[in-house]
């Protein structure tokens, strides 16, 4: 992987600039226009979520950041921050310490606090798209707390976003910030917000090729989990489709795997390869196509 250019010295030195989101503070600045049709900018909140686990069904929020930009969907630009908001959570059960080592949050910390859920319901309901860089995750723990985030569309800066045809051969928010030339204090909510929305709006790509445009274009196309189904478990099978790709279901015994929606190509070769390794004869898995708010609740 190289740096992008802006980075790269010409006595093979990399500079690295430490980014604090100096540059995304609210402004309140309405963007509007006098004709309603022309509507050519999305309000995009970006949010971050520290827990006390991975555990969606027991574990808690225990901070939570977010903030909300407006974006031309041309250019990709950021025309402004129309808000922000964060705040830590006294959980009701101690923080381990393997949680603390991650995201620097201690018992001490969250004593007495609380997070303002109509506010977070607030700037969720006034938002087009909601964006997290592992959304699966934080849209678990959302959804359980918020109900109007089961509503809404999501998107992942980590999976909607295609990081390797760019030459990035990791999709981690740290490694892709460090490789863009600036780096932060990972791990609390908010300088994780900030590094996102300067990741994905960054002036090293040309007008209108910026990541957030892929990612505001993905977020508007449904997808298909295409499942395996119908066969009887055994050691070699489970290896065999866990090594393409596929994930397990938990709570549905069920192995899937995403396919995006404008990659049919590669829906009928998972079908033939489904019906070559599993089935024999005949195809006897089953295709979904998720909707545009189903996405990234698996």
């Amino acid at each position: 992987m190289t740096f992008i250019y802006s980075s790269q010295k010409e006595n093979e030195t990399i500079n690295l600039y430490k980014y604090k989101g100096e540059n995304l503070k609210p402004t309140n600045q309405q963007i509007s226009s006098e004709d309603p049709t022309d509507h050519n900018f999305t309000t995009i909140c970006f949010l971050d979520l520290e827990t006390t686990g991975t555990y969606k069904l027991e574990d808690k929020i225990i901070e939570i950041a977010m903030k909300t930009v407006v974006i031309d969907q041309e250019t990709g630009n950021l025309l402004s921050v129309m808000e922000e908001y964060e705040s830590l959570e006294d959980p009701g059960i101690p923080i381990s310490d393997k949680a603390t080592l991650i995201n620097g949050i201690t018992n001490e910390m969250v004593i007495g606090k609380k997070i303002d859920w109509d506010k977070v319901e607030t700037m969720v309901k006034a938002s087009d798209l909601l964006v997290a860089h592992n959304a699966n995750f934080d849209r678990g723990f959302l959804d359980k707390y918020l109900p109007i985030s089961q509503d809404k569309i999501w998107a992942c800066s980590y999976k909607d976003i295609a990081w390797l045809s760019k030459g990035f051969s990791s999709s981690k928010l740290e490694l892709l910030c460090i490789w863009h030339g600036f780096y932060y204090d990972s791990h609390r909510a908010m300088n994780d917000v900030n590094s996102m929305i300067h990741l994905v709006t960054h002036d090293h790509y040309p007008i209108g090729e910026k990541p957030i445009c892929e990612l505001m274009d993905n977020s508007q196309k449904p997808y298909f989990k295409i499942i395996a189904e119908n066969f009887k478990y055994n050691p070699i099978l489970k290896d065999k489709i866990k090594s393409n790709g596929y994930k397990w279901d938990g709570d549905n015994k069920l192995w899937w795997k995403r396919i995006e929606y404008n990659h049919h190509d590669d829906l009928e070769t998972e079908k033939e390869w489904l019906t070559d390794t599993i089935y024999g004869d005949h195809f006897l898995g089953k295709i979904e196509e998720i909707p545009l708010t189903e996405k990234y609740k698996e």
